[in-house]
């Protein structure tokens, strides 16, 4: 399971949300910034409060073109219900398969119970990874200040298209 890293083209990786909608990414967020996010579950607080931290910096995110999805292997039920009390907007999927997603993007499975670690990644309107944050434990993940931050550098620092 090769890590992915800045410059890699992130893998067709379908997330399927409570409202029955399939997202294949990076396609579904083609042409901009994207940030992909993998959660422990909703019983885990860091998860969580991530979760939270990109809802509440939502305007921010959409400000800079950024759009966001999560996954985790919780069920549908136990997803409907965090997006539910937390208020959640963007895109939640259910029922990741933690091998199939880590043989993919080098996830991190916690062997028993099983689920994936948190993973994070920025991607770029190509659809390629800017940044990913692999974390084997509770803490060490994306926090959306430096998603914005990042996006915000890399298009004032971008190759001018005019010739």
């Amino acid at each position: 399971m090769p890590l992915l890293n800045s410059g890699d083209q992130f893998p067709e990786l379908t997330i399927t949300t409570t409202d029955n909608q399939r997202l294949t990414l990076p396609g579904a967020f083609a042409g901009g910034f994207a940030v992909v996010l993998f959660y422990r579950g909703s019983w885990c607080p860091y998860c969580i409060a991530q979760l939270r931290a990109f809802e509440r910096a939502s305007d921010a995110l959409a400000g800079h073109g950024i759009r966001v999805a999560a996954l985790s292997v919780d069920d549908k039920e136990t997803t409907a219900a965090l997006l539910d009390k937390h208020k959640l907007t963007f895109p939640v999927g259910y029922g990741a398969d933690a091998h199939a997603v880590a043989a993919l993007t080098g996830a991190f499975v916690n062997p028993d119970p099983v689920y994936l670690q948190s993973t994070g990644f920025v991607l770029d309107p190509a659809g390629n990874v800017v940044v990913s944050v692999y974390s084997s434990g509770a803490i060490g993940r994306l926090v959306p200040d430096d998603v914005t931050g990042l996006v915000g550098y890399l298009r004032e620092h971008a190759p001018s298209t005019t010739a």
